[in-house]
C-alpha cells in the first residue's frame, strides 16, 4: 500500500494539456501498429515465398517497439524525469501488477521471451493443447490461430509456462506430411512401399530435394502405411495430404491389393 501511495506522489501535476497529450501519444501508437501490422502483411503476401515468413517475423518486433517508444514518451509527461522517480515508479507499478495482474503478466512476460527467443512467429503451423493451426500475428499478451476451417484462436502467451507447443515449420516454408494406408495383410510389402514413393515423388506439392520416406508396421488387424514427405509450401500441406491419398488409393485398386475392413480394426482394438 505504502509502494502505491508513493508513486501517486512521484506524479506530476497534471494539466489537461498533459492528458491530453498522453491520449494523443497513444493513439498515434495504435494507429503507427495498425498501419505498420498492415502494410507488413500486405508485403508478405506481395513478396517472393522466400520472403514471407521473414516479412512476417517483423510483425510483433515493429508492435514492441512502437510500445516501447510511446512509454518512453509518455512517462516524462507524467513524472518528474529524474533517475530516483523512473525507478520508484517502475517498481511501483511492477509490485502492483505482481498481485493484481498476475496471469496478465505472467503473458506478458511469456510474450516478450516468445519474440526473443522466436519460440513461435507469424506464418507457422503450430499445436498448443490439441488446437493446430497457423499462427496469424502476435500480440504483447496473446497469439491468434488459425485453424484449418478457418476458426480463429486466441490463445495466451503464458501457455508457454505450462504446455508442450509443437511447432511444425519452425519457421520454414516446409513442413513434414503424412498420407495412411491400412491395407489388408495379404500382400507384396514391398512393391506396395516403392510405388508409394513413387506417389509422391511426382507430386506438383511435394518440396525439391527432400527425402520421401514409406514406414511399414504390421498390426493386428492388416499393415499400415504411412507416407511422409515435405511439402513445398506449409500452406499447402492439406492439398499435399489429399493428392497422395488420392492417387495411392488409386494405384492401390490397379494392383488389386485389398484395403483393411472394419471387422479387423474393431478386433485390433480388443
Amino acid at each position: 500500500m505504502n509502494e502505491s501511495l508513493n508513486a501517486w506522489r512521484l506524479l506530476r501535476k497534471l494539466t489537461w494539456q498533459d492528458v491530453l497529450l498522453v491520449l494523443a501519444v497513444l493513439f498515434l501508437a495504435r494507429l503507427m501498429i495498425f498501419f505498420a501490422l498492415w502494410g507488413l502483411r500486405h508485403a508478405a503476401e506481395k513478396a517472393p515465398p522466400r520472403l514471407r515468413l521473414t516479412i512476417l517475423r517483423l510483425a510483433p518486433i515493429t508492435r514492441l517497439l512502437i510500445g516501447i517508444g510511446a512509454v518512453v514518451i509518455i512517462v516524462p509527461i507524467l513524472v518528474e524525469p529524474t533517475f530516483q522517480n523512473v525507478i520508484a515508479l517502475v517498481a511501483s507499478i511492477a509490485l502492483a501488477l505482481a498481485f493484481a495482474l498476475k496471469d496478465y503478466g505472467s503473458s506478458l512476460v511469456a510474450g516478450l521471451v516468445t519474440v526473443l527467443e522466436n519460440t513461435y512467429q507469424p506464418g507457422d503451423w503450430i499445436e498448443v493443447d490439441g488446437t493446430y493451426g497457423e499462427v496469424k500475428s502476435i500480440g504483447v499478451r496473446a497469439m491468434c490461430l488459425v485453424t484449418p476451417d478457418d476458426t480463429e484462436v486466441i490463445i495466451p502467451h503464458s501457455r508457454l509456462w505450462s504446455t508442450g507447443i509443437f511447432n511444425a515449420s519452425s519457421g520454414n516454408r516446409s513442413l513434414l506430411c503424412v498420407a495412411d494406408f491400412y491395407l489388408h495383410p495379404d500382400h507384396d510389402a514391398s512393391t506396395v512401399r516403392r510405388r508409394l514413393a513413387e506417389i509422391a515423388e511426382s507430386s506438383p506439392y511435394l518440396k525439391p530435394e527432400t527425402p520421401v520416406t514409406v514406414i511399414v508396421l504390421e498390426k493386428p488387424w492388416g499393415t499400415h502405411y504411412r507416407l511422409k514427405a515435405y511439402v513445398k509450401e506449409s500452406r499447402e500441406q492439406f492439398l499435399f495430404t489429399t493428392d497422395l491419398t488420392i492417387r495411392g488409393k488409386e494405384k492401390l485398386r490397379g494392383m488389386n491389393i485389398r484395403f483393411a475392413q472394419a471387422p479387423y480394426a474393431e478386433t485390433g482394438r480388443r
